[in-house]
């Protein structure tokens, strides 16, 4: 499952998609840092984050991982990306299921997506979840707080209504801008607030 095209020149992001709506976010992240050739992408995949982007997009699995520098299996729990010493500038989980964030936060990390968590939070680099559940129950509000004192960055894909989008792409492309926005990369068609004419 493992790629080869792996240059130590580039700053590493480590992509992770769990089982919540949203899958598509995730694909297009990854389509969105394959133009970005200082950017190096390592990717792990749960099996809820299989069977959404079978259920919610046309892709296949195979097409999904072959965006990304390398992928991992679930199960590779010695994976580069599971160690500290593999340096990254930070993860994104997106999706995030309610799931996975209750695994970082308790920090049972029984797979390679919980640990590369679990070493980006323990690193002290950059961990963005994009949070998808609505309604929020007590215990989800628990587990978010829980990992925003520890300096986690909680991003729920909300949508936005100022840059006036005409369609989900627009919407998705929001999120995506903010999304990458985090780690310095910038997105075409992002509209920032007071600096476009909507």
């Amino acid at each position: 499952m493992e790629d080869t095209k792996i240059n130590s020149n580039k700053k590493r992001l480590v992509i992770g998609m769990s089982g919540a709506s949203g899958a598509i976010l995730g694909i297009e992240i990854l389509e969105i840092l394959r133009e970005h050739s200082e950017w190096e992408t390592h990717l792990v995949i749960s099996k809820g984050s299989e069977e959404t982007i079978a259920e919610e997009t046309n892709y296949k699995l195979e097409d999904v991982m072959e965006l990304a520098d390398k992928a991992y299996s679930i199960k590779d729990i010695g994976a580069s990306i599971a160690s500290g010493t593999f340096k990254t500038e930070g993860m994104i989980i997106v999706p995030c299921s309610m799931k996975t964030v209750a695994g970082i936060a308790c920090g049972y990390s029984d797979n390679l997506l919980l640990r590369a968590a679990d070493v980006i939070i323990k690193e002290k680099r950059k961990l963005v979840l994009v949070a998808r559940e609505c309604p929020l129950s007590t215990i989800h509000l628990r587990n978010m707080l829980s990992l925003s004192e520890l300096g986690v960055i909680i991003m729920p894909p909300m949508v936005s209504y100022y840059n006036k989008p005409v369609d989900i792409n627009d919407l998705n492309n929001h999120i995506i801008g903010k999304i990458l926005d985090r780690f310095g990369i910038e997105v075409s068609g992002f509209n920032r607030w007071g600096e476009s004419d909507v």
